[in-house]
């Protein structure tokens, strides 16, 4: 399975941004779904994740609880993570996969989020 991250850019503190992830897996609404972030000399860590189907589950680290919003589009087979009132602490290259230690599918590249002050 192949995910392609996009969606990210430089913004200014207080800005808005939205990711999208595409992934290439042959039934995609099964599977439940997160993004990820990683920061320059930090582990990555799992910000947002939505449950399989319609999505109704959603959880947010606390980091972005408020900010983040994830959702889903099983048709165009596509996660997204809508950014609001973003922080220089919320820079990272941003990740999508499976929220489940070991059972992630390939890395993407990310996408790189870069928030100045």
């Amino acid at each position: 399975v192949q995910v392609v991250e996009s969606g990210g850019g430089l913004v200014q503190a207080g800005g808005s941004l939205r990711l999208s992830c595409a992934a290439s897996v042959r039934i995609f609404s099964i599977n439940d779904m997160g993004w990820y972030r990683q920061a320059p000399g930090k582990q990555r860590e799992l910000v947002a994740s939505i449950s399989s189907g319609s999505g109704g589950r959603t959880n947010y680290a606390d980091s972005v609880k408020g900010r983040f919003t994830i959702s889903r589009d099983n048709g165009k087979k596509t996660v997204y993570l809508q950014m609001n009132s973003l922080k220089p602490e919320d820079t990272a290259v941003y990740f999508c996969n499976r929220p489940f230690e070991g059972r992630w599918w390939d890395w993407g590249q990310g996408t790189q989020v870069t928030v100045s002050s």
